[in-house]
């Protein structure tokens, strides 16, 4: 028995990588929070598991980082088999995991230098990796390239190579003393940079000096919540490397994307490789990455970006979203010639609906014919259209320019205000005549009339001013009784 009870002592001993002789502070579930949360010191937190294999190769690594950081940046490790607790708060769900407690502890901004899972394999040597295989074809259909076939089969000599060549690199390079206390250091500037009041100077990789006047916003892990998230605005953020050789291509139609969008879409880049927060949230794992955020998003409403990488491909994609996000169109009355051309001038089409005049179409029943109007309206609203709607008979010229006076109530047409063309309902006036009317326009069939010139010769029909509808029924006119007491009929007229 007692031989059992010593065995079961050392078995932490022999499990635990680092000793009370290293630099490495052991935190444990006891202390972690007076010594990580509750102080100044900004912390580097390994959490790992002794049975790991990556964990124990970052061991001689990590220790150096450790002495090189003493004095500046505490450095901790976290057993999970035995502390599991600690690691829960921070979605710890590999090993070995790294975070560093800075400004805000609650936040711990991801070591993203140790992102093991990129490729398949167990190897960290880049010389040790000879091929990394993911194709799903079958074998006739699969090709390893190497330099004799490369040419003939990618057709751009050495790209592919030396990308993944420093791809391997990079994650190899990020188990290194030097790079974990480099991240060390950069927490200590934006810490010391805050507390002064000075923006963080930028990094090597920054692209702001060659933003110049740009119209991209640069967002970071302090400036990214209060722009994006919850906006009443539409954003496309970038997420991005400077080593990324993609994300450089890109950079130009970014920028002139994001001018020719002004006012309509908000475009953002955010540095990736500093800003590690934001990067982490939106588990943000190749470059560029971009993703969407529609007017009044949390973070679990981000949407990946599917469209291309040039200029015209990301505003036809963005100008996509905005019709998206329009309110469905009210159908506008047209009782002055301002209203009317408002709908029209700037929007591709103008849809206006003729309805039966108040006396023989009493306020449910033309409630009901606007409402279907805006049910029309919302469902086709991402074409952009005007919608209008008159009162039979109370805008002679508009009925007279479009031919409306032998069709009767009511009636519908379709105008293209730049060509002074016009198309006509011939179905029902009804949900299905006018859905068909109105598919039939989307893709540009229909046939067309052009639009009878207005008041001398003028481009667009006169719209006479009117009083808007009160919205209620219509009231006969009153006709005044005549009293025929007095009149004095000579009978052999009758």
């Amino acid at each position: 028995m007692m031989m059992l009870v010593t065995v079961f002592l050392l078995v932490p001993v022999c499990s635990a990588l680092y000793s009370s002789q290293d630099n490495v502070v052991e935190l444990t579930s006891a202390n972690f929070h007076n010594k990580v949360i509750t102080s100044d010191d900004i912390w580097v937190v390994e959490f790992y598991a002794p049975w790991c294999g990556h964990c124990k190769n970052l061991v001689p690594e990590y220790k150096k980082a450790a002495s090189a950081l003493k004095g500046i940046v505490k450095v901790g490790a976290v057993d999970m088999t035995q502390h599991q607790s600690v690691g829960s708060p921070y979605n710890v769900q590999g090993f070995p995991t790294i975070k560093i407690f800075a400004a805000d502890k609650k936040k711990p901004a991801d070591y993203n230098g140790l992102v093991f899972r990129i490729i398949p394999t167990e190897k960290k040597v880049v010389g040790d990796v000879v091929w990394c295989n993911r194709i799903s074809f079958d074998a006739e259909h699969s090709f390893v390239l190497r330099e004799q076939n490369y040419n003939s089969i990618v057709k751009s000599s050495h790209v592919l190579y030396i990308a993944i060549f420093n791809l391997l690199k990079r994650i190899a390079g990020a188990r290194t003393a030097q790079a974990i206390a480099d991240a060390a250091l950069d927490a200590v500037k934006k810490v010391v940079n805050s507390r002064l009041g000075v923006k963080s100077a930028e990094g090597p990789g920054s692209r702001s000096s060659s933003r110049g006047q740009s119209d991209v916003v640069e967002l970071t892990d302090e400036n990214f919540e209060k722009l994006v998230l919850n906006s009443n605005d539409i954003w496309l953020v970038e997420f991005f490397a400077p080593w990324c050789g993609h994300c450089k291509n890109l950079e130009p139609h970014w920028k002139a994307a994001a001018s020719q969008l002004k006012d309509k879409v908000k475009l953002g880049a955010l540095d990736a490789t500093v800003h590690t927060i934001m990067a982490s949230k939106f588990g943000i794992r190749g470059f560029p990455t971009i993703k969407y955020f529609a007017p009044n998003s949390d973070a679990n409403d981000a949407v990946d970006y599917d469209g291309g990488r040039t200029t015209s491909d990301i505003v036809n994609w963005a100008n996509s979203k905005v019709l998206e996000n329009l309110p469905p169109p009210k159908p506008t009355e047209a009782i002055d010639q301002d209203i009317v051309e408002d709908q029209c001038k700037e929007k591709q089409l103008c849809i206006f609906a003729f309805l039966p005049h108040i006396l023989d179409c009493q306020s449910k029943c033309r409630n009901d014919y606007i409402s279907l109007l805006e049910e029309m309206g919302a469902k086709y609203k991402r074409n952009g259209w005007g919608w209008i709607w008159v009162e039979g008979g109370a805008q002679k010229d508009l009925e007279d320019a479009f031919g409306i006076g032998g069709f009767g109530y009511p009636a519908m047409v379709a105008m293209n205000y730049r060509k002074m063309k016009f198309a006509m309902l011939k179905g029902s006036f009804g949900k299905e005549g006018i859905n068909e009317f109105l598919r039939d326009l989307s893709f540009g069939k229909g046939q067309t009339a052009p639009v009878k010139a207005g008041f001398c010769g003028a481009v667009f029909p006169k719209v006479v001013k009117l009083e808007p509808w009160d919205g209620k029924d219509g009231q006969p006119p009153i006709v005044e009784e005549i009293d025929l007491s007095d009149v004095d009929l000579d009978h052999s007229e009758l």
